[in-house]
């Protein structure tokens, strides 16, 4: 019987990690980052590849070399956590071959808004929120960071300080004032 008819795998361990949900997909083209973004993602692609994989290999050669493979806890865990490791290098791997490291520093003391501005405006209710305007791979709101391709980034970019912009969000549309533009210095 043909292999098209049947629902055997071709790995070893009958698991070959495509039940799990892939990365969401990157916004098309380039991806905008800052020196210190593009450093990060560099480390833990290089740490993955050189600390973490080569640990769990040799757990799992240990482990595949207990016997009986189906019930082994250490060798299950192991294929599952290099798969995990192996999706992830992938991931960096594209994500850094179209990184373009922007130096923001460089608006320095400028009124517009780019890529790496901190940007502080007010809503309409007058409330003040400060932004900084980072790439999609680094960006972490939690800390005030969002992405460039982010709906208010959109709305901000290229606005300068005093602008008013419009900011269409599902409830209806918000009207932001840019009150500052902050860069880092040069370094």
């Amino acid at each position: 019987m043909s292999k098209a008819f049947t629902r055997e795998s071709d790995s070893q361990d009958g698991q070959d990690g495509d039940d799990l949900p892939a990365p969401a997909p990157a916004p098309s083209g380039i991806n905008y980052i800052t020196r210190t973004g593009y450093e990060r993602l560099r480390s833990e692609l290089f740490t993955l590849i050189d600390d973490e994989r080569p640990r769990i290999v040799e757990i799992v050669h240990w482990a595949a070399s207990n016997g009986d493979r189906s019930e082994n806890g250490d060798y299950l865990y192991g294929k599952k956590r290099l798969r995990e490791i192996d999706r992830r290098i992938r991931f960096l791997t594209q994500r850094l071959e179209i990184a373009e490291v922007v130096d923001s520093s460089m608006h320095h003391g400028g009124e517009q808004v780019f890529f790496g501005a901190t940007v502080c405006y007010a809503d309409g209710t007058g409330a003040e929120t400060t932004v900084t305007i980072l790439g999609v791979d680094e960006a972490d709101s939690a800390q005030g960071q969002i992405s460039w391709v982010s709906p208010v980034a959109r709305a901000l970019l290229k606005a300068r300080v005093g602008d008013v912009v419009r900011l269409v969000v599902p409830g209806g549309a918000q009207e932001l004032e840019i009150l500052s533009v902050e860069y880092p210095a040069a370094p």
